[in-house]
């Protein structure tokens, strides 16, 4: 890429999930695009990523449904514990099918079923601007090269710089963290095919077997709980995941115990304000933004990767019925063009702000819950969740439609 500025009719900002799927949309609808990736080689930051129904459907659309089942057990449903209140809840995914993958299989699968050359890595994204002349949206790339595009879409998470471009609010955080990881039994483990969360006061740990040797989990627990050293350091990880434990069943605590150091992560929760998705305007010309960048919600629903898979479907839809009309720009149709993409943005966001909302406003309510010690506040949030968000599985039966 020269400093006078590449030409591209759709890029994509960002290499997660959400990049690579929007990428492998629209590949299958027949339009090309180019990804900008950050990082030299594919992201798998978090070890594992659950996958509910409604994010199965999204996959099977863009086909590699099928690949993928291959990787991860069937998982039956979800058991929810209060330990400190003796009461405990299980819900069945029924006729649904939900899985835990690694997030290496799932962003690889992705990855194999695009193009040769669609992704290109070490492209970080530092700041984006209009083009005086033609209103396209311009990329500077942190070496110092820029790529100018067509159509924009920015993939590039809970701290987007496309988002910042749009004008959005920033993304917050919970004052909970995780740290998340795998751990591996040799000769096979003996855990029930399902979601297991136990909480206490403010802290949450679960567990999900990815397949018949390898199991997921997570401990959530308050920020002010960390030392800045635990960072950067796997096994400080473990130790403060332990100790925060300390009161839970023995064999959640031999789960952190015996984990794998090397897939050890420790993340804050992002989320963007329910209102602000309410409100936003995600699009400027042909630029709008998908998955966390558009709608970062914490993982209390285990719903981000799925609803992100949702965007690329949806999106790839709205611009593929547009595009379909649309002709090499030629002198006087470069408005014309705008104008097309304009509409299908547009279109793609009004099918997905109501469904982002609900998704972002039921995991706000969840997280507070965990978060706040005030029992006002608490209160609040249990009698919106029973008037709003009553049936807890409902989001799960969401379905994005045909690619």
């Amino acid at each position: 890429m020269d400093a006078a500025g590449e030409q591209n009719e759709i890029v994509i900002a960002g290499g997660g999930i959400c990049g690579l799927a929007t990428a492998l949309a629209l590949h299958r609808k027949g339009i090309s695009s180019v990804v900008l990736e950050r990082s030299e080689t594919l992201r798998t930051t978090g070890a594992a990523i659950g996958i509910l129904p409604n994010g199965w459907l999204a996959l099977d659309q863009l086909g590699v449904g099928s690949k993928l089942r291959e990787t991860a057990l069937l998982l039956h449903g979800i058991q929810d514990i209060w330990q400190d209140k003796g009461k405990q809840r299980e819900t069945l995914f029924g006729s649904g099918e939900a899985r835990c993958l690694k997030r290496s299989d799932l962003i690889k699968t992705l990855a194999d079923a695009l193009p040769v050359g669609t992704i290109r890595f070490g492209c970080q994204v530092v700041s984006v601007k209009l083009d005086p002349l033609t209103s396209y949206p311009i990329l500077q790339l942190h070496d110092g090269s820029s790529v100018t595009a067509k159509v924009l879409i920015g993939c590039d998470g809970a701290r987007s710089v496309v988002a910042d471009f749009l004008e959005l609010k920033p993304a917050n955080f919970f004052t909970i963290c995780a740290v998340r990881g795998f751990t591996h039994f040799q000769n096979g483990h003996s855990f029930t095919h399902e979601l297991v969360r136990m909480r206490r006061g403010n802290i949450l740990v679960g567990r999900v077997p990815i397949n018949d040797e390898t199991v997921f989990w997570f401990v959530a627990l308050q920020l002010n709980f960390m030392d800045a050293k635990v960072w950067g350091d796997a096994e400080l990880m473990r130790q403060t995941a332990l100790e925060s434990i300390s009161g839970f069943p023995a064999e959640l605590r031999e789960l952190v115990k015996n984990s794998d150091l090397k897939t050890l992560s420790l993340t804050h929760l992002w989320y963007r304000a329910p209102w602000d998705v309410l409100l936003a305007r995600f699009r400027k010309g042909t630029v709008t933004v998908a998955g966390d960048a558009m709608h970062v919600m914490g993982p209390f629903l285990g719903q981000g990767g799925s609803a992100a898979l949702e965007d690329a479907v949806v999106l790839a839809r709205c611009l593929a019925e547009k595009m379909s009309v649309v002709y090499p720009i030629k002198s006087g149709r470069r408005q014309m063009m705008v104008h097309q993409v304009g509409e299908a943005m547009d279109k793609y966001l009004k099918e997905r702000r109501k469904r982002v909302v609900q998704l972002s406003t039921q995991s706000y309510l969840t997280g507070t819950l965990l978060e706040t010690s005030s029992l006002l506040i608490k209160f609040a949030c249990l009698v919106f969740m029973a008037i709003f968000f009553s049936n807890t599985s409902y989001h799960t039966r969401y379905d994005c439609g045909r690619l």
